[in-house]
């Protein structure tokens, strides 16, 4: 779990990117098919909604860092709904590097490594869930 300090770096962090959201997305998902080319097959050839939805996403999350009880069963359903798409265990990783990635493009100095490990400890978590909700999604 995250600690009270991680979680307000996260949600300060996340009003800086908030601007830059669309060129965030942007370059995320151009580092995450940099970083493995055949996740490209995933998603649909026109990424302007799926950019979104990215967003959209990691605006729900950073948010319902507050409130657990609302987030884990949240996270829960999308690991669900990524088995559908494809998404294998070890994509988590894959995606984690690209995230972190493109926080420090974002960021630029601010990205300081107390600002990463607490969007490392932030992704941890929500990959952590997700993960176990497509695995149990499997069996």
């Amino acid at each position: 779990m995250l600690s009270t300090r991680q979680r307000e770096l996260v949600q300060a962090t996340w009003k800086d990117v908030q601007p830059i959201q669309d060129a965030a997305a942007a370059i995320f998902y151009d580092k995450l098919f940099k970083l493995d080319p055949t996740l490209r097959q995933l998603f649909p050839e026109d990424l302007r909604e799926q950019r979104r939805k990215l967003m959209q996403s990691l605006h729900f999350t950073v948010s319902g860092l507050d409130s657990p009880e609302r987030l884990l069963p949240a996270l829960q359903d999308l690991g669900r709904m990524h088995r559908r798409y494809g998404v294998r265990d070890e994509d988590f990783d894959t995606v984690g590097e690209a995230l972190l990635w493109t926080l420090k493009q974002g960021l630029g100095t601010a990205f300081t490594p107390e600002v990463r490990e607490a969007w490392a400890a932030a992704y941890a978590l929500v990959s952590d869930v997700m993960r176990d909700a497509l695995a149990q999604s499997i069996a």
